[in-house]
């Protein structure tokens, strides 16, 4: 939700980091690859339990994510392949940093089994309706919006790894926002799919 609401204010600082990127040599690849190791490094220091830096390193990998796609687009070279890189990135990083805090937090186990559930279940429909269905945005393959989608997972999981005294709530509120999401999907799809 706020990833389709706040794009437009976010978009003048996303182009001049692009600019500045492409400027330097970098592809928008090599731009996914970073915010990879960088989000990948996040969970790393959630589980080494130095929650400030890690939740930078968390929010600087998912505004290279968005980066990424600008250069694309900038460079007239957008490919199903760094489609595939950047979808699968994403979640890995999101993988890594439930993981991270289900290690150090280990009453979390079911609570973050049903949360990894509810991902793969939302993350199915998204993508089987972003490859059945005709595009017609600026995205390489139709992009479903709902209410739960990137920067809310941001937040969730900078709540869970900044407030472990809460992180049971927080786990579920999570979970629940991504359930209601894919609700959203399903319901969309047979509308646009029917």
């Amino acid at each position: 939700m706020i990833d389709s609401k706040a794009r437009k204010f976010l978009d003048p600082l996303i182009d001049k980091t692009a600019d500045f990127l492409i400027g330097i040599g970098l592809s928008a690849n090599q731009t996914t690859w970073i915010a990879f190791i960088i989000g990948s490094f996040a969970a790393l220091l959630v589980y080494l339990e130095l929650p400030l830096i890690a939740v930078t390193l968390l929010w600087t990998s998912g505004f290279l994510d968005s980066v990424d796609g600008s250069i694309a687009r900038k460079n007239n070279n957008a490919s199903s392949w760094g489609t595939v890189l950047d979808i699968t990135f994403d979640r890995i990083v999101e993988i890594l940093m439930i993981i991270s805090l289900a290690l150090i937090y280990p009453s979390t186990h079911f609570l973050m089994m049903i949360l990894l559930s509810s991902i793969i279940i939302s993350m199915t429909i998204f993508l089987t309706v972003g490859t059945v269905s005709k595009n017609e945005g600026i995205k390489s393959f139709y992009y479903q919006a709902g209410f739960a989608e990137r920067t809310e997972g941001f937040i969730f999981l900078t709540f869970m790894t900044l407030f472990p005294a809460r992180i049971i709530f927080f786990i579920g509120l999570f979970a629940a926002a991504i359930l209601f999401t894919a609700g959203q999907r399903i319901l969309e799809a047979r509308k646009i799919l029917n």
